[in-house]
């Protein structure tokens, strides 16, 4: 690995802490019929001893992500964080909007203009920004927080949402490490890159979504309202507790990593030999190193079901896996589904039924090892 620059702070002091090895681009979905290998690139992380963010060492892939399906979570935890912003009166009514959205999908401004806000101009300032899980797309973190910053109008509000890293961390969530996401914050390192800015965290609040996502509302310190209130200084204060800053605690995902392979290998070899039919649900970017280091093929995996119609006909990158619309659940029948995103469970059970109608079980991929503990039941 060359040396590296911190995305955030330029520093050149930090760690390795997780090294997937040479991995597909996660967001590059080949057609069924387009036989690989797939083209693959090192997928690491790094963190900067200097700031504390932990970030991805270096992206040669190039963004081609068929669009997904918006989850019903991610559209409820929108509702509800809006609320608690109305709540905290940090909608001024009439006041100009600017959103920063992410790639995948999904957008609050709806939501903020039936709240009295108008949309800013393309180049002009804004009462209220609001970044959800945009700017981690960003590989200069430096400049991206440095133009959201600059729109903010005197006395605005910049909102910004992430999933935590002390989450990724306290829940071994190493596959959230994927080609196109430049930044893993926590709400440490996003303080450091605020500070750099002359603006403070002063308000948080935390939601489920992907196990422990947090929406951290900033000021410029100039204008004298960015004191921080308990739920921002809890939120340090836990940082501090798990360690985040620290590169022998962020090692422990490496471990967790070659443990969750392993264990799905063995559990779709098992259950091959039983002659039971396993598919996937969730063609997400978050699966695709998983089934890479697991070795998973058609074999083992019959299919990945997606509800997005511009994945269908696909496969999975790296894999020979097919990816199929929801209609083939009824038309295979599985006697399990492995679900690869934890967010859509109770969504998929109501909206398909008949998988356990017929004996079927829906099983979290990322909670495998507790499936394989307890021996029996699923979701």
């Amino acid at each position: 690995m060359d040396e590296q620059s911190c995305r955030a702070c330029a520093g050149r002091v930090g760690n390795l802490v997780l090294d997937l090895g040479e991995q597909p681009a996660c967001d590059y979905f080949p057609g069924r019929d387009v036989t690989g290998p797939d083209p693959a690139y090192p997928l690491q992380m790094w963190l900067c001893s200097r700031c504390g963010l932990a970030q991805l060492v270096g992206d040669p892939t190039v963004p081609e992500e068929p669009r997904g399906t918006e989850p019903a979570a991610l559209k409820a935890q929108a509702v509800d964080a809006v609320d608690k912003v109305v709540a905290a009166g940090l909608l001024p009514r009439g006041g100009r909007v600017t959103e920063y959205g992410s790639p995948h999908g999904g957008s609050w401004l709806g939501l903020l203009k039936g709240c009295g806000l108008t949309s800013a101009g393309a180049s002009d300032p804004a009462d209220v920004i609001v970044d959800c899980f945009g700017m981690m797309h960003a590989p200069d973190q430096s400049s991206a927080l440095a133009e959201r910053v600059a729109r903010l109008a005197s006395g605005g509000v910049l909102l910004l949402q992430y999933h935590s890293l002390d989450t990724i961390v306290r829940c071994g969530q190493w596959n959230a490490l994927r080609h196109g996401h430049y930044a893993y914050y926590s709400t440490t390192a996003m303080a450091a890159m605020l500070a750099a800015n002359e603006f403070s965290p002063f308000a948080a609040w935390e939601f489920d979504l992907y196990g422990g996502t947090v929406l951290l509302a900033a000021r410029r310190d100039a204008d004298g309202l960015a004191k921080p209130d308990d739920a921002v200084r809890s939120l340090l204060a836990r940082d501090d507790a798990v360690g985040v800053r620290h590169a022998d605690v962020l090692t422990s995902l490496q471990t967790r990593a070659r443990l969750h392979a392993r264990s799905l290998r063995e559990w779709l070899v098992a259950e091959r030999s039983a002659g039971r039919t396993i598919v996937g649900y969730g063609a997400a970017s978050r699966a695709v190193a998983l089934l890479r280091l697991a070795e998973a093929d058609r074999t083992l995996l019959h299919a990945v079901i997606d509800a997005s119609p511009a994945k269908a006909g696909l496969r999975m990158p790296g894999t020979d896996v097919p990816i199929f619309s929801p209609a083939e659940l009824a038309r295979r029948r599985p006697d399990a589904v492995l679900l690869f995103v934890a967010d859509l469970r109770e969504e998929v059970r109501a909206a398909f039924p008949h998988v356990e109608a017929a004996g079927g079980r829906w099983i979290d991929a990322d909670s495998l090892d507790s499936f394989l503990v307890r021996g029996s039941g699923g979701l």
